[in-house]
């Protein structure tokens, strides 16, 4: 017979969603000793139960002891797994226990109802019962908050007027007011619990990214999606700079860095996902490119793919992907950057890292509206030539004397001409930026002079060398340069002698290249 499982709720300070773990087998309750009890367990406790995620994993009968049965010890789940009887144990009624070391479990209490695990409306658990949110106030940032609550990577949209939905019962919240930064829904700001002027055709709800990093920090690590309701990672075959692109987009962490292979965040367990995947770099989520198929793969987790992305971000009032309130992520929280010395040579390092061309303005003085939670940096000195704002001088993480209506801010030419792909930030296949979309330069003329160019542009330091005949791998879709000409002083490759945008007369195994000595 199935294994049944619940959160007991006769034990103390428990509710539906927290309290000792019990199942019942052989038409009898019993609990689970503590012994191995972690964090894994705990989520597929929660996610059995339908109670959102996991938040502790309690041992020592923090719920009070129960009687009767202890039915398993040594209980050891991957976290992916349905239901607690799929997890490897010592055997029912197996165990050396006693019930002061009875297994519980606190659960998040919020739910995603209406479409997928990632996406739908946003219901939370209240005095026994599940109710929905209203949509009054209800914005990016506090989907923010239930998409990291609920393990979904990042918001994409928070949707009002019942999109999901209506739900029915009762409405738990009303003007709702998250800074973003919160961990749970339920810290955020509201009017109290059940306290409303709202219908259900007024419920909130969320649509996530689906996409996470792991093994490192939030905006660096390795790449895992969830699909049918199971978290699986990405293998490294054909895994580029583009792809990491894409990624690094969809988490809100600014532009890639690096796209690692061979576990370099460390290998992961369970389903692989994704292999061969083929990204342009202007996709907005990591399902949207070409790949070989769900659960398709050749590969082991010794090849499971990441990323490294910038960590810096654009937002605010009348902010665009190359306009906006400067933000970095640092100590898994975002915050702003006062203006104190904020200069051309800072917003010069912030458009180049995001990959914005170049910096058409500093503004200061919260021009694109005052952020809140943290002022990460101040008095930051760039020199112009820095690959990242973090490598600037400043007063250290978290120093100053500042508040939010000093928050600095950055306009950027908006148009990202050059990229470098299928090697490293430095050196790769160049590629432009045109018509939205990217596109190869071919290497008929390409020399040394059309390679100082770009990695001048790039922040590259000087070339080293203009590789010919797709050495760095062909690129698909659009050739947008030919007989590209240049004098080797220009400050973009766009202002070189070329044959015209999409003009030329050749195949991608003639795709240029260019090797730079890397920052300087």
């Amino acid at each position: 017979e199935p294994c049944h499982v619940s959160s007991f709720s006769s034990g103390r300070g428990s509710t539906r969603c927290s309290g000792r773990v019990e199942i019942y087998h052989n038409n009898t309750w019993g609990t689970v000793c503590d012994d191995s009890w972690d964090f894994n367990d705990a989520k597929v406790v929660c996610r059995e139960l339908d109670c959102g995620t996991a938040l502790n994993a309690t041992q020592s009968a923090h719920f009070g002891p129960g009687t009767g049965q202890i039915w398993l010890d040594n209980v050891n789940c991957s976290g992916s797994e349905g239901s607690l009887n799929e997890c490897q144990h010592g055997g029912f009624g197996t165990h050396n226990c006693q019930h002061n070391e009875d297994a519980g479990v606190v659960c998040s209490g919020v739910r995603l109802v209406g479409s997928t695990r990632c996406s739908g409306r946003v219901e939370i658990y209240h005095s026994n019962t599940w109710g929905t949110v209203c949509d009054d106030n209800w914005d990016f940032s506090d989907a923010e908050v239930v998409c990291r609550e609920l393990g979904c990577g990042v918001a994409l949209n928070a949707t009002q007027s019942a999109f999901f939905g209506q739900g029915t019962g009762q409405i738990w919240l009303d003007e709702v007011k998250c800074s973003g930064s919160e961990m749970s829904l339920t810290e955020c700001q509201h009017g109290g619990f059940g306290k409303h002027n709202c219908q259900h055709n007024e419920d909130a709800g969320v649509v996530c990214s689906g996409v996470r990093l792991v093994g490192s920090t939030r905006c660096s690590g390795r790449v895992e999606i969830y699909h049918s309701n199971t978290w699986g990672t990405v293998c490294d075959d054909n895994w580029d700079f583009s792809d990491a692109e894409v990624v690094c987009r969809e988490l809100g962490c600014g532009v890639a860095l690096n796209a690692t292979q061979s576990a370099f965040f460390g290998p992961g367990t369970g389903q692989i996902w994704l292999d061969e995947v083929k990204c342009s770099g202007s996709e907005m989520s990591l399902t949207e490119c070409q790949h070989g198929g769900f659960g398709k793969h050749n590969c082991g987790h010794g090849e499971d793919a990441g990323v490294v992305c910038s960590g810096v971000r654009l937002v605010g009032p009348g902010s665009d992907w190359c306009s906006g309130r400067v933000e970095i992520y640092h100590s898994n929280t975002w915050g702003t950057v006062c203006d104190d010395s904020w200069d051309f040579n800072d917003a010069k390092v912030v458009c180049r890292e995001l990959g914005c061309g170049v910096a058409l303005n500093a503004t200061q003085s919260a021009h694109f509206g005052p952020g809140t939670g943290q002022i990460w940096l101040d008095n930051v000195d760039c020199s112009g030539t820095e690959t990242s704002l973090s490598e600037c001088q400043h007063r250290g993480f978290g120093t100053h004397n500042c508040q939010h209506n000093e928050d600095a801010g950055v306009v950027c030419s908006g148009e990202k001409c050059v990229r470098l792909v299928g090697s490293t930030r430095c050196s790769g296949r160049v590629e432009i930026y045109h018509n939205k979309t990217w596109g190869t330069v071919c290497d008929d003329s390409w020399d040394f002079s059309d390679a100082e160019v770009v990695c001048r542009e790039l922040g590259c330091g000087t070339a080293l060398s203009a590789p010919h005949s797709a050495h760095f791998g062909e690129g698909t879709g659009q050739i947008w340069l030919d007989e590209v000409k240049c004098s080797g002083t220009e400050t973009s490759l766009t202002e070189c002698q070329h044959g015209g945008f999409g003009t030329h007369n050749c195949q991608h195994n003639e795709d240029a290249g260019v090797v730079c000595s890397e920052p300087v």
